[in-house]
Protein backbone atom coordinates (compact mmCIF):
# COMPACT_ATOMS: atom_id res chain seq x y z
CA UNK A 1 0.00 0.00 0.00
CA UNK A 2 1.13 3.21 -1.42
CA UNK A 3 1.21 5.53 2.45
CA UNK A 4 2.98 8.74 0.91
CA UNK A 5 0.77 11.94 1.70
CA UNK A 6 0.10 13.61 -1.26
CA UNK A 7 1.05 17.27 -0.90
CA UNK A 8 0.32 20.66 -2.48
CA UNK A 9 2.94 23.26 -2.33
CA UNK A 10 2.05 26.99 -2.62
CA UNK A 11 3.94 29.95 -3.88
CA UNK A 12 3.96 32.46 -1.98
CA UNK A 13 4.62 36.37 -3.20
CA UNK A 14 3.57 39.61 -3.27
CA UNK A 15 1.82 42.08 -0.09
CA UNK A 16 -0.12 40.69 3.08
CA UNK A 17 -3.43 41.15 1.82
CA UNK A 18 -2.28 38.43 -1.63
CA UNK A 19 -0.52 36.55 0.81
CA UNK A 20 -3.53 35.62 2.56
CA UNK A 21 -5.64 34.56 -0.48
CA UNK A 22 -3.22 32.61 -1.67
CA UNK A 23 -2.55 30.38 1.34
CA UNK A 24 -6.38 30.51 1.97
CA UNK A 25 -6.80 29.18 -1.64
CA UNK A 26 -4.41 26.60 -1.32
CA UNK A 27 -5.83 25.88 2.32
CA UNK A 28 -9.71 25.02 0.95
CA UNK A 29 -7.71 22.91 -2.09
CA UNK A 30 -5.75 21.01 0.68
CA UNK A 31 -9.00 20.11 2.56
CA UNK A 32 -11.04 19.12 -0.01
CA UNK A 33 -8.87 16.84 -1.46
CA UNK A 34 -6.73 15.44 1.47
CA UNK A 35 -3.56 17.18 0.41
CA UNK A 36 -0.52 18.19 3.15
CA UNK A 37 0.06 21.86 2.24
CA UNK A 38 3.38 22.86 2.27
CA UNK A 39 4.34 27.33 1.92
CA UNK A 40 7.23 27.92 -0.36
CA UNK A 41 8.01 31.18 1.36
CA UNK A 42 11.22 32.11 -0.96
CA UNK A 43 10.67 31.39 -4.50
CA UNK A 44 8.16 34.34 -4.69
CA UNK A 45 11.02 37.13 -3.28
CA UNK A 46 14.23 36.09 -4.13
CA UNK A 47 14.71 38.26 -7.16
CA UNK A 48 15.10 41.90 -7.03
CA UNK A 49 12.38 43.47 -8.11
CA UNK A 50 10.51 41.25 -5.54
CA UNK A 51 12.37 42.42 -2.27
CA UNK A 52 9.97 45.20 -1.84
CA UNK A 53 7.97 43.00 -0.23
CA UNK A 54 8.86 40.09 2.46
CA UNK A 55 7.43 36.90 3.60
CA UNK A 56 4.55 37.69 6.54
CA UNK A 57 2.36 34.48 7.06
CA UNK A 58 4.22 33.40 10.01
CA UNK A 59 3.24 36.42 11.99
CA UNK A 60 -0.69 34.46 11.73
CA UNK A 61 -1.94 31.55 13.69
CA UNK A 62 -1.55 29.26 10.49
CA UNK A 63 0.63 26.50 10.34
CA UNK A 64 3.92 27.69 8.77
CA UNK A 65 5.02 24.10 7.45
CA UNK A 66 7.74 25.40 4.98
CA UNK A 67 8.28 23.33 1.62
CA UNK A 68 11.70 21.58 1.52
CA UNK A 69 14.29 23.12 -0.27
CA UNK A 70 14.01 20.51 -3.36
CA UNK A 71 10.14 21.85 -3.88
CA UNK A 72 11.05 25.69 -4.15
CA UNK A 73 12.25 27.88 -7.47
CA UNK A 74 13.94 29.89 -5.27
CA UNK A 75 17.47 30.90 -7.59
CA UNK A 76 17.38 31.65 -11.04
CA UNK A 77 19.08 28.08 -12.26
CA UNK A 78 15.68 26.83 -10.43
CA UNK A 79 13.25 29.36 -11.97
CA UNK A 80 14.36 27.95 -15.38
CA UNK A 81 13.46 24.81 -14.21
CA UNK A 82 10.31 25.95 -13.06
CA UNK A 83 9.06 27.76 -16.52
CA UNK A 84 10.34 24.59 -18.89
CA UNK A 85 8.18 22.27 -16.35
CA UNK A 86 5.20 24.83 -16.45
CA UNK A 87 5.87 24.61 -20.69
CA UNK A 88 5.65 21.00 -20.43
CA UNK A 89 2.72 21.00 -18.38
CA UNK A 90 0.47 22.96 -21.12
CA UNK A 91 0.57 19.50 -22.91
CA UNK A 92 0.11 16.86 -19.43
CA UNK A 93 -3.56 15.77 -18.82
CA UNK A 94 -2.43 15.20 -15.62
CA UNK A 95 -1.26 19.02 -14.36
CA UNK A 96 1.38 19.16 -11.54
CA UNK A 97 0.86 23.28 -12.03
CA UNK A 98 -2.56 25.08 -10.81
CA UNK A 99 -2.32 28.06 -12.71
CA UNK A 100 -5.37 30.72 -12.44
CA UNK A 101 -7.56 30.93 -15.42
CA UNK A 102 -7.74 33.87 -17.43
CA UNK A 103 -9.57 35.51 -20.17
CA UNK A 104 -8.47 37.03 -23.25
CA UNK A 105 -8.13 40.26 -21.89
CA UNK A 106 -5.41 38.41 -19.29
CA UNK A 107 -8.15 39.23 -16.78
CA UNK A 108 -8.48 36.31 -14.33
CA UNK A 109 -11.53 34.92 -12.76
CA UNK A 110 -13.18 32.22 -10.63
CA UNK A 111 -13.05 29.18 -12.02
CA UNK A 112 -13.66 26.00 -9.70
CA UNK A 113 -10.38 23.88 -9.39
CA UNK A 114 -10.80 19.98 -10.21
CA UNK A 115 -7.72 17.91 -8.26
CA UNK A 116 -9.32 14.74 -8.39
CA UNK A 117 -7.01 13.70 -11.19
CA UNK A 118 -3.72 15.23 -10.34
CA UNK A 119 -0.02 14.23 -9.10
CA UNK A 120 0.77 13.54 -5.64
CA UNK A 121 2.73 16.70 -5.76
CA UNK A 122 1.07 19.61 -6.94
CA UNK A 123 2.62 23.44 -7.16
CA UNK A 124 -0.29 26.39 -6.77
CA UNK A 125 0.63 29.57 -8.12
CA UNK A 126 -1.69 32.35 -8.76
CA UNK A 127 -3.46 35.11 -6.83
CA UNK A 128 -6.71 33.76 -6.25
CA UNK A 129 -8.47 36.35 -4.94
CA UNK A 130 -12.12 35.48 -4.97
CA UNK A 131 -13.86 34.03 -1.78
CA UNK A 132 -15.64 31.35 -3.74
CA UNK A 133 -12.34 29.57 -4.17
CA UNK A 134 -12.44 29.08 -0.03
CA UNK A 135 -15.73 30.06 1.06
CA UNK A 136 -16.65 26.67 2.62
CA UNK A 137 -13.94 27.28 4.64
CA UNK A 138 -14.62 30.54 5.86
CA UNK A 139 -15.06 29.61 9.71
CA UNK A 140 -11.63 27.75 9.58
CA UNK A 141 -9.75 30.82 7.88
CA UNK A 142 -11.37 33.31 10.44
CA UNK A 143 -9.75 31.18 13.07
CA UNK A 144 -5.94 30.96 11.28
CA UNK A 145 -5.77 34.22 10.33
CA UNK A 146 -5.80 35.61 13.04
CA UNK A 147 -2.06 37.37 14.31
CA UNK A 148 -0.29 36.02 17.06
CA UNK A 149 -0.70 37.84 20.59
CA UNK A 150 2.76 39.16 21.06
CA UNK A 151 3.06 41.26 17.94
CA UNK A 152 -0.09 43.24 18.26
CA UNK A 153 -0.73 46.21 20.66
CA UNK A 154 -3.34 44.53 22.43
CA UNK A 155 -3.38 47.73 24.71
CA UNK A 156 -3.84 50.23 22.13
CA UNK A 157 -5.47 53.37 22.64
CA UNK A 158 -7.48 52.77 19.32
CA UNK A 159 -9.48 49.60 20.43
CA UNK A 160 -11.66 51.04 22.94
CA UNK A 161 -12.42 54.37 20.45
CA UNK A 162 -13.62 51.70 17.84
CA UNK A 163 -15.49 49.69 19.72
CA UNK A 164 -17.53 52.21 21.73
CA UNK A 165 -18.89 54.58 18.73
CA UNK A 166 -20.36 53.42 14.95
CA UNK A 167 -17.12 52.87 14.09
CA UNK A 168 -16.45 52.58 10.29
CA UNK A 169 -12.91 51.75 8.97
CA UNK A 170 -11.64 53.60 5.47
CA UNK A 171 -8.16 52.60 3.94
CA UNK A 172 -6.80 54.71 1.48
CA UNK A 173 -3.73 53.23 -0.49
CA UNK A 174 -1.16 55.62 -1.68
CA UNK A 175 1.69 54.97 -4.13
CA UNK A 176 0.19 51.79 -5.44
CA UNK A 177 2.00 52.36 -8.89
CA UNK A 178 4.93 54.02 -7.72
CA UNK A 179 6.42 51.78 -5.18
CA UNK A 180 8.40 49.74 -7.47
CA UNK A 181 11.36 49.92 -9.93
CA UNK A 182 9.09 51.52 -13.33
CA UNK A 183 7.80 54.11 -11.14
CA UNK A 184 4.32 55.58 -12.66
CA UNK A 185 3.51 58.63 -10.48
CA UNK A 186 0.82 59.86 -12.17
CA UNK A 187 -1.17 56.67 -11.97
CA UNK A 188 -0.56 56.94 -8.22
CA UNK A 189 -1.66 60.12 -8.03
CA UNK A 190 -4.83 59.19 -10.15
CA UNK A 191 -5.63 55.51 -8.16
CA UNK A 192 -5.92 58.21 -4.96
CA UNK A 193 -7.83 61.13 -6.00
CA UNK A 194 -10.48 58.26 -7.48
CA UNK A 195 -10.72 56.81 -4.26
CA UNK A 196 -10.97 59.49 -2.26
CA UNK A 197 -14.11 60.41 -4.54
CA UNK A 198 -14.86 56.75 -3.84
CA UNK A 199 -14.96 57.35 -0.03
CA UNK A 200 -16.84 60.72 -0.34
CA UNK A 201 -19.38 59.10 -2.34
CA UNK A 202 -19.63 56.08 0.83
CA UNK A 203 -19.81 58.46 3.44
CA UNK A 204 -23.20 59.91 1.94
CA UNK A 205 -24.24 56.46 2.33
CA UNK A 206 -23.33 55.94 5.99
CA UNK A 207 -24.89 58.74 7.38
CA UNK A 208 -28.23 57.76 6.00
CA UNK A 209 -28.13 54.58 7.30
CA UNK A 210 -25.79 54.58 10.31
CA UNK A 211 -26.38 57.20 13.45
CA UNK A 212 -23.45 59.40 14.40
CA UNK A 213 -20.95 57.11 12.31
CA UNK A 214 -17.47 57.94 13.16
CA UNK A 215 -14.89 57.56 10.50
CA UNK A 216 -11.40 56.14 11.24
CA UNK A 217 -8.95 56.47 8.31
CA UNK A 218 -6.13 53.70 7.64
CA UNK A 219 -3.30 54.47 5.22
CA UNK A 220 -0.11 53.71 4.20
CA UNK A 221 0.97 57.35 4.04
CA UNK A 222 -1.37 59.76 5.72
CA UNK A 223 0.61 62.92 3.76
CA UNK A 224 -1.55 65.15 2.75
CA UNK A 225 -4.80 63.10 3.33
CA UNK A 226 -5.70 65.44 6.48
CA UNK A 227 -6.72 67.97 4.16
CA UNK A 228 -9.90 65.76 2.95
CA UNK A 229 -10.79 64.67 6.13
CA UNK A 230 -10.37 67.27 8.59
CA UNK A 231 -13.08 67.59 10.85
CA UNK A 232 -13.68 65.48 14.24
CA UNK A 233 -15.57 62.70 12.71
CA UNK A 234 -12.48 61.67 11.63
CA UNK A 235 -9.68 59.80 13.41
CA UNK A 236 -6.33 59.03 11.59
CA UNK A 237 -4.68 55.34 12.63
CA UNK A 238 -1.38 55.62 13.39
CA UNK A 239 0.48 52.86 14.32
CA UNK A 240 4.04 53.46 15.10
CA UNK A 241 5.56 49.92 16.00
CA UNK A 242 4.96 46.90 13.44
CA UNK A 243 1.94 49.17 11.60
CA UNK A 244 0.98 46.78 8.75
CA UNK A 245 0.13 44.13 12.11
CA UNK A 246 -1.48 46.16 14.24
CA UNK A 247 -3.49 47.99 11.55
CA UNK A 248 -4.71 44.87 10.45
CA UNK A 249 -5.77 43.61 14.08
CA UNK A 250 -7.48 47.01 14.63
CA UNK A 251 -9.99 45.92 11.59
CA UNK A 252 -11.74 43.05 14.14
CA UNK A 253 -12.95 45.99 16.10
CA UNK A 254 -15.36 48.51 13.83
CA UNK A 255 -18.39 48.05 12.85
CA UNK A 256 -19.28 48.82 9.28
CA UNK A 257 -16.49 49.45 6.39
CA UNK A 258 -16.10 51.70 2.98
CA UNK A 259 -13.64 48.99 1.48
CA UNK A 260 -10.54 50.59 0.04
CA UNK A 261 -9.50 49.29 -3.67
CA UNK A 262 -6.51 47.04 -1.60
CA UNK A 263 -6.47 43.16 -0.34
CA UNK A 264 -5.21 44.20 2.40
CA UNK A 265 -8.85 46.12 3.23
CA UNK A 266 -10.53 43.29 1.76
CA UNK A 267 -9.67 40.97 3.88
CA UNK A 268 -10.21 43.03 6.94
CA UNK A 269 -13.67 43.90 6.46
CA UNK A 270 -13.90 40.36 5.15
CA UNK A 271 -12.61 38.89 8.16
CA UNK A 272 -14.81 41.11 10.97
CA UNK A 273 -17.59 39.23 12.82
CA UNK A 274 -19.63 42.11 13.29
CA UNK A 275 -22.84 40.08 11.50
CA UNK A 276 -24.58 44.14 10.88
CA UNK A 277 -22.22 45.21 9.45
CA UNK A 278 -22.04 47.14 6.14
CA UNK A 279 -19.66 46.74 3.54
CA UNK A 280 -19.04 49.06 0.71
CA UNK A 281 -16.90 48.33 -2.11
CA UNK A 282 -16.04 50.86 -5.24
CA UNK A 283 -18.07 50.16 -7.94
CA UNK A 284 -15.54 51.41 -10.62
CA UNK A 285 -12.25 50.58 -9.38
CA UNK A 286 -10.51 47.23 -9.25
CA UNK A 287 -7.07 46.69 -7.59
CA UNK A 288 -6.89 43.31 -8.43
CA UNK A 289 -7.40 41.51 -12.03
CA UNK A 290 -9.95 38.96 -11.20
CA UNK A 291 -13.21 39.73 -12.06
CA UNK A 292 -14.74 38.37 -9.52
CA UNK A 293 -13.19 40.09 -6.43
CA UNK A 294 -15.76 42.08 -5.00
CA UNK A 295 -18.17 39.86 -2.79
CA UNK A 296 -21.29 39.64 -4.15
CA UNK A 297 -23.61 41.01 -1.17
CA UNK A 298 -21.41 44.16 -0.53
CA UNK A 299 -22.60 47.54 -1.59
CA UNK A 300 -21.65 48.76 -4.63
CA UNK A 301 -20.85 52.63 -5.16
Amino acid sequence: MNNIKKKIVVRIAEGLGNQLFMYANAYALSQTYNYELLIDNTSGYFQTKNKIRNYELDNFLISNNIADNNLKFDSFTKNLIRKFMKRIDLFRKSKKFIIESKDSNKNTYFNKIDLHSNPDIIFVEGHFECEKYFIDFKSDIKKIFKIKNDLIDTNSQYINELLNCNSVSICIRQNRYSERKNKNKTKSVKFTKDTIDYVYKSIDYIKKKVDHPRFFVWSNDSKNLREYFSTNDFVFIDNKKNKSLNDFNLFKYCKHFIVGPTSFHWWGAWLNDNPKKICIRPKDINPSKNKNFWPEEWVSI
